[in-house]
């Protein structure tokens, strides 16, 4: 009888396909192997629920651990054996005993506009409204459309294009990866640039979180983990680290590789209400990602005014 290894997840189906993903990726690298992956839904705290209306993250404490305690605490216990989670949401700090054993190779890590109004945010009507429930996403809209309104829209990918063709909002913004993941993608009108949105710090990614130590469980997942995909969000998250950034502060960053070899990161860091961005550039050797992340960092917290990051 195959071991079966337990692959803790949150129940929104596009993290149910993620955890699909992973499994799939374990057992297409393991054909022969003697285990078989269970996925085991875990309701976390930051999972929308209708009576919380349009409550942003703000109002629930405003930190992604709210995405990721109830998993990570199933992981220490032994409850589930590994997890999957969408790595712009993990926070910077992994517990003690736990850490990432293998991330997927990134789907596109850019935003969609989505509207039944306008093929893109520089069409959209003066006063229309934009749904979205990120800060991010909310400070550089305002930056570059101080004439837009945008209001908290919440829920998953399916609730939130249900607003959008209810006249909740005029326009939305979602991750590629995520309506990609759903085969919703032809629902965009377009993608937006990173010129113009610079994404979440990881997003795109899908890391496998396991318990230190487990060598066994650890070898396995080495068959599946993405280099490039780890050394670019090893940059991104050392810059969010030094940061301090929470979902109280609009942080954005995007590193990628180059075909000589080096890694060139962008980081972002916006006041909520888009009057003040400052968005700067670090290159150097991937093998560097840590430090490239560490130093963009730095970077950027010296040009901010002083308590630009106090909540």
């Amino acid at each position: 009888m195959k071991k079966i290894l337990r692959l803790g997840t949150r129940g929104s189906p596009l993290a149910l396909a993620q955890a699909q993903s992973v499994r799939q990726s374990l057992l297409r690298c393991c054909p022969d192997s003697d285990f078989d992956v269970e996925i085991v839904p875990i309701r976390t705290t930051g999972d929308w629920r209708p009576e919380q209306k349009e409550r942003t993250f703000l109002d629930m404490g405003g930190n992604k651990g709210l995405f990721t305690k109830e998993i990570e605490e199933a992981l220490l216990e032994g409850v589930i054996d590994l997890a999957a989670h969408s790595m712009k949401d993990v926070p910077t700090v992994v517990p003690d005993g736990l850490e990432f054993a293998a991330l997927l190779e990134r789907a596109d890590p850019r935003d969609a506009f989505l509207s039944n109004k306008a093929r893109t945010l520089d069409e959209l009507p003066p006063g229309a409204c934009v749904g979205t429930a990120s800060l991010r996403r909310q400070s550089q809209i305002r930056a570059l459309r101080p004439d837009l309104r945008v209001e908290p829209l919440r829920g998953n990918v399916e609730t939130r294009l249900r607003k959008l063709e209810e006249g909740v909002a005029d326009a939305t913004i979602l991750a590629v990866a995520g309506l990609t993941r759903l085969g919703l993608l032809e629902r965009a009108k377009s993608i937006l640039d990173v010129g113009v949105m610079l994404p979440a710090v990881a997003q795109g990614a899908i890391g496998v979180e396991t318990r230190r130590g487990d060598a066994a469980l650890h070898e396995v997942l080495a068959a599946i983990n993405h280099a490039p995909t780890m050394t670019c969000v090893t940059a991104e998250r050392a810059m969010l680290n030094v940061l301090d950034g929470s979902c109280r502060t609009p942080i954005a960053a995007l590193a990628r590789l180059q075909p000589d070899g080096r890694l060139t990161l962008e980081g972002l860091v916006a006041k909520p209400d888009g009057s003040a961005v400052f968005r700067q550039r670090q290159d150097g050797a991937a093998a560097d990602a840590e430090n490239i992340g560490r130093e963009l960092g730095l970077a950027l917290k010296r040009s901010l005014p002083p308590d630009f990051l106090v909540a």
